[in-house]
């Protein structure tokens, strides 16, 4: 097993501010250190989507990234990650090296808010191949041991149904999330629990997992401050013996997770699933991320939100936000909160729909319209561009004396061009959408590099950069609703039924 520590190197005064800290895994001998704020890459079925195991490895801005278990693997009980041998299970299973990455376990899909049955108070609706599995929380408990990740998120009673939610039913999702947790907490005797440790100061304990809680309590301010509230209240009798030497739940918590998916479904002034939905299994699912981007004023309530969660708790353990919808977001969180880290999904999802990001920070100084975060490779307009992915960043190919652009990690591949992609696109080649999300994660990387570039030197400027970085570039997001519009027609313009659409697109035009 591994211990995380958590170190706050720099803060301004407010509780909710932005902070640079550095966040270490111990594994027996090997040391991991990720500088935050940064990044958790995003994965699917237990892999990073486009990339091989040799792609995973060279780069540089894949250093934590979070699995949710399997949907083919809730089809077997017990899933195949915890049946496999060795010391790192998780890792040897994926194909991750236990020296070089952070892995985190969820049981959901963070980004995956569709509608789903709902939760009963011994099970976690959870969807798999064939509809809909009810996983308790004694099983969850159970894969994690067995599956060994380095950081688990407790299960929580995340309501998952459409409209709005009565206080009965919220008040359900708090006694059982805090239920759910103090399960996990409990130490597990056998095979499981190797020597005796001490992860709480004063008190050996048995050797417990890394536990990061999602704070619940959903868009009504009372209950998130309810939820946190719970984690604080001292235990007594049954419940104190059963996570001892815990004395009350968030000794056991290492870090504090806000998923914004479900936020922005119920707080977006327009459905987000008005359209680029398709049905599996009988749910709606959202395929076009970038329909709706998060409003400013949703943003706003998301930030209040948080900020009520954190409010009575510790200020000294690391704050994850999943689903962030632009880098725009993720500014204001840091400014506003003091976010430590994020996800990379919608930095992923654009390298799907054929965009290569082109941002950095702080902004260049630059009079000219808000420019779009990136390029729709798509676009007839590159087809003869032969020049680099992006234009705010210097090629580690040709470095040219007095550039000040940032540069970007060798093993990105910036040496290709966009005409290149262009072409790979049009013709369907999976190798497109590799370099796209090699380049997208390398340039968020250097944006978050960027980010704490400022906060440790100049931390006075930073929310002026912020809001130079939102008057530079395009908060809409334009070019990526444009480039899901096109890769739509380009995944239509092949396979059975060919003819029948561009017939019925001709009659559409005339």
């Amino acid at each position: 097993m591994s211990t995380l520590r958590f170190h706050i190197q720099h803060t301004l005064p407010p509780t909710f501010s932005p902070r640079l800290g550095t966040l270490s895994l111990q594994r027996h001998s090997d040391n991991i250190e990720i500088d935050t704020p940064s990044l958790i890459t995003c994965t699917s079925r237990g892999l990073v989507p486009h990339l091989s195991g040799d792609h995973t490895r060279v780069s540089e801005a894949i250093r934590w990234l979070n699995v949710p278990l399997n949907p083919c693997d809730l089809e077997l009980s017990p899933p195949l990650p915890t049946l496999h041998p060795g010391p790192y299970p998780l890792h040897s299973c994926l194909g991750f090296r236990p020296k070089h990455h952070i892995l985190s376990m969820t049981l959901r899909d963070p980004a995956d808010d569709r509608d789903m049955p709902p939760n009963g108070n011994d099970f976690v609706s959870a969807l798999c191949l064939h509809g809909v599995r009810k996983v308790t929380p004694d099983e969850w408990r159970e894969y994690v041991h067995s599956a060994q990740p380095d950081v688990v998120v407790a299960l929580s009673d995340i309501p998952s149904t459409s409209g709005s939610h009565s206080q009965k039913r919220i008040t359900k999702s708090i006694e059982r999330s805090a239920s759910w947790l103090a399960n996990i907490l409990r130490p597990l005797s056998g095979r499981h629990v190797a020597a005796a440790v001490t992860k709480i100061s004063g008190n050996p304990a048995s050797q417990l997992l890394n536990v990061f809680v999602h704070m619940a309590g959903g868009t009504t301010p009372a209950a998130r401050q309810a939820f946190a509230q719970s984690l604080l209240e001292p235990l007594f009798d049954k419940d104190a013996a059963a996570i001892e030497p815990l004395n009350n739940l968030d000794q056991g918590v290492l870090g504090y997770v806000f998923n914004l998916a479900p936020l922005h479904k119920s707080l977006s002034p327009t459905p987000l699933h008005h359209h680029g939905a398709a049905s599996k299994n009988g749910f709606v699912a959202v395929i076009d991320l970038f329909a709706t981007p998060p409003a400013p004023s949703a943003t706003a309530q998301i930030i209040s939100l948080i900020r009520v969660s954190l409010e009575p708790l510790p200020a000294t353990k690391p704050r994850v936000v999943h689903s962030a919808g632009s880098p725009h977001e993720i500014l204001a969180l840091i400014r506003d909160v003091g976010i430590d880290l994020f996800d990379a999904h919608w930095a992923q999802r654009a390298a799907d729909v054929g965009v290569a990001l082109d941002f950095v920070f702080p902004a260049p100084h630059v009079a000219a319209p808000p420019r779009e975060i990136g390029h729709n490779l798509y676009d007839k307009r590159y087809s003869h561009d032969f020049s680099p992915f992006a234009d705010a960043l210097q090629s580690c190919s040709s470095v040219q004396q007095g550039d000040t652009r940032p540069r970007t990690p060798a093993h990105t591949p910036l040496p290709y061009t966009r005409a290149y992609v262009h072409h790979l696109l049009h013709t369907h080649e999976m190798s497109a959408h590799t370099l796209l999300t090699l380049h997208n994660l390398a340039v968020l990387d250097t944006f978050f590099v960027g980010v704490r570039h400022v906060l440790s030197e100049q931390p006075e400027t930073f929310s002026h950069e912020v809001t130079r970085f939102e008057q530079t570039y395009d908060g809409k997001l334009g070019v990526l609703a444009e480039a899901r519009k096109i890769w739509t027609e380009v995944s239509l313009a092949r396979g059975k039924g060919r003819l029948a659409r561009e017939r019925e697109r001709e009659k559409q035009q005339q």
